[in-house]
């Protein structure tokens, strides 16, 4: 049996998987993005302060939700504004004496997706629009947004910065979406759960190669959405996506936590029930004629998925998927990716073609897969030098501990 979690441990784990639903309601209440982080901050601290005293409440969720309305309730009071907020505390009183959790929304029934909606508001540009969210309500930290963007945290945050106040001056902190405001936000709802999918699949920093909180409550999302918007073809395809590239996770990982990587992976451990319904949704949506980036990266993760073997692997198929989806998407990390399946294919000059083109990019050059990328490129073509070169450099960018010490033992075997 495992030993019970500590009080900070705790913590940590009601942040990770309750923080999106819990700021959601919050934002509802006060309508002001930085008054419920800060409100929300100041329960995580009576949190240390209590449960290390008195034990673990009953439902720490909740317990953070009750103390977070307080300490909006004392800092409205606070306010100079007092007297203009007279609803709004009455409002949150009454919350708070009742002990309302969660509520069941008519346009979309999960608060969370409805704050993913709210927060994609076109009044945001895309990335500023995605930013917002994964910090808000996706669970990433600014880190973690920058890395999936490749951008430096400090850009990053001043993004998010003038998005809340962009959101603030407009009024627009807690506006709920009507039907006919979906369609418009959809391709930024998307893309936020797919970043929060992908940060779950392959953890950006820390010592765990996966985080299965964020990767499961993505794929709960997508299957909300796709049930919200049955006839968008490319929700079906994000979901096929999610569940074809998901179907891997047990597979990805040995016994002590280092990677696998896809070559080397046992195949009977993929979920076959994810195959099979990912599959099944692709070619029930592919058939419709209007494709897009999620159906067609959703059809490469199935070529993977219905391979026997690596040795099996279609990879001029999915050379010519990734062609289809660079004239369909502007992407230095479709680019990226499309390098490495012509390296697959045979084809590595013209990898290291690609790949010299992309060298050229400000940004590729302190994004790790790249270097890694380059690292295989230089392996096939002989050149040992260049190649350790670019897994040391991989390795002083990568910060999670797992792919950092795969990399230490692929650049341990050219010696």
């Amino acid at each position: 049996m495992l030993p019970p979690l500590s009080p900070s441990e705790q913590i940590e784990r009601v942040v990770r998987e309750e923080w999106g639903r819990i700021l959601a309601v919050m934002l509802k209440s006060l309508g002001a993005f930085q008054l419920a982080e800060d409100c929300m901050q100041d329960a995580l601290l009576a949190a240390m302060q209590h449960w290390e005293k008195n034990g673990l409440p009953q439902s720490p969720a909740a317990w953070l939700l009750q103390v977070a309305r307080r300490r909006a309730i004392d800092r409205i009071r606070r306010d100079q504004s007092f007297a203009a907020k007279q609803a709004e505390l009455s409002y949150l009183y009454d919350l708070e004496q009742s002990g309302a959790g969660y509520e069941e929304r008519a346009v979309i029934p999960d608060e969370r997706l409805q704050m993913i909606f709210i927060c994609c508001h076109p009044i945001l540009t895309e990335k500023s629009r995605v930013a917002l969210t994964l910090r808000a309500l996706g669970g990433l930290n600014t880190e973690q947004i920058a890395a999936a963007f490749i951008d430096s945290p400090e850009a990053m945050q001043r993004r998010i910065t003038r998005a809340k106040h962009t959101i603030a001056d407009a009024g627009l902190a807690y506006i709920e979406p009507e039907p006919s405001d979906l369609p418009e936000r959809l391709h930024s709802v998307l893309r936020t759960l797919y970043l929060i999918f992908n940060e779950g699949y392959s953890a950006s920093s820390g010592s765990e190669l996966t985080r299965v909180d964020l990767s499961d409550e993505a794929i709960r999302l997508v299957r909300i959405t796709a049930q919200l918007m049955p006839d968008e073809c490319e929700v079906l395809g994000l979901l096929a996506l999610v569940l074809l590239h998901d179907s891997r996770r047990h597979a990805r990982s040995g016994p002590n936590g280092e990677l696998i990587t896809l070559e080397h992976q046992n195949r009977a451990r993929w979920s076959r029930a994810k195959i099979e319904e990912g599959t099944m949704i692709l070619q029930n949506c592919l058939p419709k004629g209007r494709p897009g980036p999620y159906q067609v990266q959703a059809a490469i993760s199935g070529v993977h998925a219905n391979s026997a073997d690596w040795a099996q692997t279609d990879w001029a198929q999915i050379v010519d998927l990734y062609e289809l989806l660079i004239s369909m998407e502007e992407s230095v990390v479709i680019e990226l990716n499309h390098a490495v399946a012509l390296c697959m294919a045979g084809r590595v000059e013209l990898a290291d073609t690609c790949l010299s083109r992309l060298a050229k990019i400000k940004d590729m050059q302190k994004y790790a897969p790249f270097h890694s990328a380059r690292a295989e490129v230089f392996g096939k073509l002989g050149r040992v030098k260049d190649a350790k070169e670019a897994l040391e450099q991989a390795l002083t960018l990568v910060q999670n501990e797992a792919e950092a010490e795969f990399l230490r033992t692929k650049l341990a075997n050219f010696d």
